[in-house]
């Protein structure tokens, strides 16, 4: 629950709107960015700039409202553009929204280092960075990120991580530098313990049934899935999200292997009822070194057992925790799911689960973000009118 402390918080920013510019698109998995913008628009209007999409029409600056106060925009360009016509047509596009929305005070809020080239002409009141991953490890990532990257820290007054590792990794580069795990929505989640209904898709497939939800990218251990489908032909392997980066026909075909698409996050919780065990089945590689699995809290919330590979912001503090099985390879994975289907009562694990999340939220998550920012505006406004008796006031 958002509270008045923390809307009166934000609201004396004056008024200000926060621009983010991102990587992701806000209808593919709702993750991160959605669950803290989404809070942010309780108190301010939100406009979230996502990369262009190519098409045979003119130009347009497509803005949708999702949600109240949330303001979906994407530039659809003509096909053709160089690299420099697309940046202009970026360029301009901003400066038509500034001004036909009206946003005079704001935030620039950035995912991506990518958008650099066209916003540091942008005159925001402070820059914000919440590098919720290593984006320059990941499959297909641009040359040019890792030098604008180092761009985006120079100008950011304040910057998040998505997790501790990342945090470790980047907390010298910058001098005002917070970790925020992923967090989680109890309530969500936590009515997988209690549904007894089944999807259509999911209702026919028999037990124990063991499931991933998540995208299916280069992170995915395709090996570790068909090794273990294949050693235990009578266990049931349930992948849902979307397919990408990767060929979808490098994916194993199994009869125990069933890939139910994506799916809208409020059906989530209905999945994850029906299964046994859920999985963090993610290949240990550069693109997986310092990732935070949302998914993590969230199947613990739904009162699964999670199996995960032994990826580092899962073994601490899950792993360490005895939360979460860790398998290095299919033949851990099998002793780690027979352990679990054996076991008769999981009250205990349940009771230290709850115990361990009960302080999780996005919620918290946002409100400390928020209280950082604020934090910063004042120490930046105190320093530009020292004498001022709003800045007396503020302090």
């Amino acid at each position: 629950m958002i509270t008045n402390t923390t809307t009166a918080l934000w609201q004396s920013l004056n008024n200000t709107d926060l621009v983010c510019f991102s990587h992701l698109r806000w209808n593919f998995v709702y993750q991160r960015p959605q669950h803290l913008l989404s809070r942010f628009a309780n108190c301010t209007r939100v406009f979230f700039i996502e990369e262009p999409i190519f098409h045979d029409a003119s130009d347009k600056l497509q803005i949708e409202e999702p949600l109240k106060n949330v303001y979906v925009v994407v530039p659809l360009l003509q096909h053709g553009y160089n690299e420099e016509e697309v940046i202009n047509k970026q360029k301009e596009m901003i400066g038509d929204l500034l001004s036909v929305m009206e946003i005079n005070n704001y935030f620039a809020w950035y995912y991506t280092p990518m958008a650099l080239p066209f916003t540091e002409h942008l005159n925001p009141k402070m820059v914000v960075y919440d590098c919720m991953d290593e984006l320059s490890a990941f499959k297909f990532a641009p040359p040019a990120l890792k030098e604008r990257e180092k761009r985006l820290l120079e100008k950011a007054d304040v910057v998040f991580t998505g997790g501790y590792s990342i945090y470790e990794a980047k907390k010298h580069q910058h001098h005002n530098i917070y970790p925020f795990p992923s967090s989680i929505d109890k309530e969500h989640f936590g009515t997988a313990r209690t549904i007894k209904s089944e999807p259509g898709d999911q209702a026919s497939i028999p037990g124990p049934r063991f499931g991933f939800f998540g995208v299916l990218d280069e992170r995915f251990d395709i090996d570790l899935i068909e090794q273990v489908a294949k050693a235990k032909p009578d266990w049931q392997f349930i992948l849902i999200g979307p397919v990408v980066k990767i060929d979808p026909a490098s994916l194993p075909r199994l009869n125990n292997i069933h890939y139910l698409g994506g799916k809208d996050y409020k059906e989530l919780p209905t999945y994850v009822a029906g299964w046994d065990v859920a999985m963090i089945p993610f290949a240990l590689n550069e693109s997986t070194r310092f990732i935070s699995p949302t998914k993590t809290p969230e199947y613990l919330a739904a009162g699964k057992p999670v199996i995960s590979t032994a990826i580092r912001d899962v073994v601490s503090p899950y792993g360490e925790n005895k939360l979460v099985h860790i398998a290095n390879n299919a033949e851990d994975f099998i002793k780690c799911a027979e352990t679990i289907l054996k076991k008769k009562s999981r009250k205990s694990w349940l009771n230290k689960v709850d115990a361990f999340l009960a302080g999780n939220s996005w919620d918290r998550t946002w409100s400390q973000m928020a209280k950082h920012i604020d934090n910063k505006l004042v120490a930046k406004e105190s320093i530009a009118f020292p004498n001022t008796k709003e800045t007396a006031m503020a302090s």
